[in-house]
Formats: structure tokens, C-alpha cells, sequence
């Protein structure tokens, strides 16, 4: 051992294939990459390998990691997407925000922690990782569900809480380096000058440099990422100067992109490198604590991590349920800020340099980090049978009628359908617009709301819902109907292997559902599963197309050619 940490190189080496080996441990666990992150650096610190030696280049590495990191946080602050935020998005961020940060801070002054480190910990305990939520709801394809896209819109509240407390952290570090006569940054005036001299920068680069100089620069797509992180690491070392802290710095980089066309695919290009200096983050932090220290936080750790794990989830529920939205949705949506992110680490370590908290508070949070972040994770994946089980208790949070979702989902008689469609994809579209050139009533089902207003603008009914919930498939017109189609995909993902095939086909039948059942498939292995559980016919979208491909080659079926391609212009033209 001694050996191979005797080279910086040989160190870094040493590092990466612990990560390799605790990371795929991790995946078999189900858990995300940050766990075994911050378990890699609490190995290789000095309380059990000892394998960390070069502090300086890891320390680089880290700082790095992290202004990339906030770097692609700006980079999502695009002023068009924060006035789109949703009133529900809005509220439910700042209750949870506030609630949080109230609660936490009484919490620690009940442990005996102190003014300053239970505020600290109170604000870290605010913040939800991005990161994680969006992986988990992208996994279970629920990323465009009606929960999804209000957890999305509070994590975006979340940012700008985030954004707000690291500035506050930078001006209260400039006053107390003030106070003390020495600091890079120099007196307060000066820093505040500086940091609204970087503000203008960016307001210039944005309205005269930013989409010209991006379009150029996209013609290489390896220049611009390197342009992009140029970008993050020169700002960072600006702010730095300037005494507003390589955080705001790397921030404000990101803020200076944010509108530019070409913001996604610098963020996919640099995950996978923020991902990787993050983990010299969680190196330099792990080897910073000792381990002998965290058994004296188990306690408060213990009762922090239960805080977050059941107090959050609450209140996100509690103000969803006050603006008319179903109990499911607003359980479903609160679960995803049931643990704290990496901002809550990078948050409590900027307080600890500027000698505002001790290191004991930093090894509290990353006790707190490491249980919600591993409990959420399976509280996410198997939200759907934890609501389940949960759900008799959660009547108090739901108001009469709904009026949210029940407004989301429009008004509809309940007789006369003869078709209910569940998923309104590309096939799902087109299986209803055909259904309606022939004059078959169909009302169409799906959990996407772009997808509900899309079928409403090609004039077809359409009921906002998920089909796995039991009671909105009860409440469907379902004894009239002749037919149920799914055309809902199904996503292998490792983490859960819940059909919901299966499950609407159960639910319908339990309903009162007699008529047929239509289930798309697009492997024939799933054909004898789904016959088995009681589907009556068993779509193939890609064999269907193939056999009609032939018979139009082979001269059959000329009479659809003039109808078909008519129909889907008219989805193009809406689309």
C-alpha cells in the first residue's frame, strides 16, 4: 500500500479503482453513484485506508469538481424556464424550503448543537439532489408525469434557495474577513463592487456574445465543451479573486450559457465530468473526518435523517393537498425530497473554511446524506407500493373534488365511449385518430399533461390519470365501454419490475370492465405473459407495420393510401 501511494499518480490510480469496485457494489444495492461516492471517501480517508496523500492536486481536482457542478446549476437558470414555474412549484418549493429550515434549526438547538451550526444545518437540510430525483423518475419513466413535473418545478425553487444561501454565505465571509483585517477578497464595498461588475459582464455576454459565439463554436462540439468549461473554471477563479467564492463564480458561468440553444447538450457532455471531480470532492471530504467522531452525532444523525425522510415528504403533501391536488400525487411528489444532495455537503464545508462551524457538524450531514439519500432511493422506486400501503392513512390531505387535477382533467360524461386508450404516444395517437375518422367515440388516458393537450388540440377527449392508481381507473366510464387499448411502453430498468400492463388489466377487470382488452407489446416474449394475465389481444407495432408495409408493396390495401398519409400530416401540423 505504502508503494502505491508513494506517486501521485499511483494514488489517483489507487482511488479510482476503489471507486470502481464501492460504485458497482452500490449498483447491486439499487443506490445512486453519490452514496458510494461519499463511502469511498470515508474509506480512503485517514480513518481506514489512509490512502489519500496529495492533498494539493486532490484538493484542485475537488474545487474543480464543483465549480463544474455549479456551473451546470446555472446553466439550467434560464430566466424563460423559472417564469414558467407553476404556482404549486413555487409554493411548494418555498414551504418546503421554510418548513425545513424552521423545524431543523429548532431540532438542533434541542440537541444542543448551537445557534450557528443548527442554522447551518437547518438551510443543508433544505436542499434535495437534482441529480438522484431526476435519474429515479427518468428510470420509472415518470419524468413527464403530472408529480414529476411539479418535483421538477420545487427543485428548480430549490436551486435559486441555493443560489440565495451561497451568496449570503460568500457577503457573511467577506464581513467577518473584513473584521479580522485580512481575506483575498478585501473590504466589503470592493467585493460587492466586484461581484456586480461580474453580474454586468454577464448580462453583456448574454445579450451581445453568448448565442453568436455558441453557434460558432457548436460547429465543434469538442471546442465548445472545452469553451464550457473554460468558461466555469476562469469565472470560478474570479470570483474567487474577488472574494465572492469560486461557487458564485462557477454559478454565474453557468447563468452566462443558460440561454444559449446549445445549454442541453453542454450539460449531457459535461455530467459525466462533473461526475467524475465530484468524486475527488467526496475523497477530499472523507479523508478531512474522522470516523472516531461521527459515533458522537449517531443521535442527532438518527433524528435529522427521520426529519428529512418523513417531515418533507409532509409538508410537500399537506400544501398540494390545500391547492386541490390528489393525495397520490402530492405522496408521489413528496417523496422526492426525502433525502438532502450534495449542495448540503458543498454548503456545511464552505461554513467549515470560513470557521463558522466545526468539523463535527460537517460529519453529521454526511452521516444524515448517506442514510435518506440510500432510504429515499427505495422509498422513489417502490413509490407506488409504499402509497399503497400508506394510503388509508392520507385522507386528511386531500380536499373535496380535487379541483386541481380535476380542472387538469376537464369535465366528461361518463357513457357513450366506446374505445378508452391508455397512453397517448405516437401509436397511441394514431390508434385514436383513426378510431375518430371512423366515428368511434374514444376517450384517451395518460399521466403526461404536454400528451393530455396534445390529443385536445387534435380534438380528440382526453382524461389526465395515471392507470396504475386504483381509484382513478375506477372512476373511468368503463362499464359501457367495448374496448381498452394500452399502448402505455414498458421500460426494463432494474429497479422495479412492475408491468403496467398487467396492473390495468387487473384493475379494469376489478373495475367492472366486461368488454375486450387490446395490449401493445414489442416482444414476443411478453405475448404468452400477457394472454396469461388476461389480455384478449396482444398488439405488435413493429410486426403490424411490416405485414402492412408488405401488403402496401404487394399492391393491397390501395384504398388507405390517400387516408393515412392525410391523417398524419394533421399530427404533424399539431406536434
Amino acid at each position: 500500500m505504502e508503494m502505491i501511494v508513494q506517486s501521485p499518480f499511483g494514488e489517483v490510480a489507487a482511488l479510482l479503482v476503489l471507486a470502481a469496485v464501492i460504485g458497482f457494489v452500490g449498483i447491486l444495492l439499487r443506490q445512486p453513484l453519490i452514496v458510494s461516492f461519499i463511502a469511498v471517501g470515508l474509506i480512503a480517508g485517514p480513518s481506514a485506508l489512509d490512502l489519500v496523500h496529495s492533498d494539493e492536486q486532490i484538493s484542485l481536482l475537488s474545487e474543480l469538481g464543483i465549480a463544474v457542478l455549479l456551473f451546470l446549476v446555472g446553466i439550467k437558470l434560464d430566466v424563460k424556464l423559472i417564469r414558467s414555474l407553476g404556482a404549486v412549484s413555487l409554493l411548494t418549493g418555498l414551504g418546503q424550503v421554510a418548513f425545513t429550515s424552521i423545524f431543523g434549526y429548532l431540532i438542533g438547538l434541542a440537541l444542543g448543537l448551537g445557534h450557528v451550526t443548527s442554522l447551518y444545518v437547518a438551510v443543508a437540510l433544505t436542499f434535495s439532489s437534482t441529480i438522484i430525483i431526476v435519474k429515479l423518475l427518468s428510470d420509472k419513466r415518470e419524468i413527464d408525469s403530472l408529480h414529476g413535473q411539479i418535483a421538477l418545478g420545487f427543485l428548480i425553487v430549490q436551486d435559486l434557495v441555493v443560489v440565495l444561501a451561497m451568496i449570503v454565505l460568500s457577503a457573511i465571509g467577506i464581513g467577518a474577513a473584513a473584521e479580522g483585517g485580512h481575506g483575498g477578497g478585501g473590504s466589503v464595498p470592493m467585493v460587492l463592487a466586484s461581484g456586480l461588475a461580474m453580474v454586468a459582464l454577464v448580462v453583456v455576454f448574454v445579450r451581445y456574445v453568448a448565442n453568436p459565439l455558441s453557434e460558432r463554436l457548436a460547429r465543434a462540439p469538442e471546442l465548445l465543451v472545452i469553451f464550457a468549461i473554460a468558461m466555469a473554471a476562469m469565472f470560478a477563479a474570479i470570483g474567487d479573486f474577488a472574494g465572492l467564492g469560486k461557487e458564485v463564480g462557477g454559478l454565474l458561468a453557468g447563468v452566462a450559457l443558460a440561454s444559449t440553444p446549445y445549454r442541453e447538450t453542454i450539460a449531457a457532455r459535461l455530467a459525466p465530468l462533473r461526475d467524475f471531480l465530484l468524486l475527488f470532492f467526496f475523497i477530499a471530504l472523507g479523508s478531512a473526518l474522522d470516523l472516531s467522531l461521527l459515533g458522537a452525532h449517531v443521535t442527532g444523525a438518527i433524528i435529522f435523517s427521520l426529519f428529512v425522510l418523513i417531515g418533507n415528504p409532509l409538508i410537500v403533501l399537506a400544501i398540494m393537498g390545500a391547492m386541490g391536488y390528489r393525495k397520490r400525487t402530492g405522496f408521489l411528489a413528496g417523496l422526492t425530497v426525502a433525502q438532502i444532495s450534495e449542495f448540503s455537503l458543498i454548503f456545511v464545508a464552505m461554513g467549515v473554511s470560513l470557521g463558522h462551524v466545526q468539523e463535527e457538524a460537517l460529519g453529521l450531514v454526511t452521516m444524515v446524506g448517506l442514510v435518506t439519500i440510500a432510504a429515499s432511493t427505495y422509498m422513489i422506486t417502490y413509490s407506488h407500493q409504499l402509497y399503497a400501503l400508506c394510503e388509508p392513512l392520507l385522507g386528511p390531505f386531500e380536499r373535496r373534488g380535487t379541483p386541481r387535477e380535476a380542472s387538469e382533467a376537464g369535465a366528461h360524461r361518463n357513457e357513450g365511449y366506446k374505445v378508452i386508450v391508455f397512453g397517448l404516444g405516437r401509436f397511441g395517437t394514431a390508434i385514436g385518430m383513426r378510431l375518430q375518422k371512423r366515428g368511434v367515440r374514444v376517450l384517451g388516458v395518460d399521466f403526461n399533461p404536454q400528451a393530455v393537450r396534445r390529443w385536445r388540440e387534435l380534438g380528440l377527449e382526453t382524461q389526465f390519470g395515471d392507470a396504475s392508481d386504483p381509484e382513478f381507473v375506477a372512476e373511468l366510464p368503463l362499464p359501457n365501454a367495448e374496448w381498452i387499448v394500452s399502448t402505455v411502453p414498458i421500460h426494463v430498468t432494474g429497479l422495479t419490475h412492475e408491468d403496467t400492463r398487467t396492473t390495468l388489466i387487473q384493475l379494469t377487470r376489478s373495475s367492472g370492465f366486461r368488454g375486450r382488452i387490446a395490449v401493445a407489446s414489442h416482444h414476443a416474449r411478453d405475448t404468452e405473459e400477457l394472454f396469461a394475465a388476461g389480455a384478449d389481444i396482444v398488439l405488435e407495432p413493429f410486426q403490424d407495420a411490416a405485414d402492412r408495409a408488405v401488403d402496401i408493396l404487394c399492391g393491397g390495401r390501395e384504398e388507405e393510401r390517400t387516408t393515412i398519409p392525410r391523417i398524419e400530416a394533421e399530427e404533424r401540423q399539431v406536434s
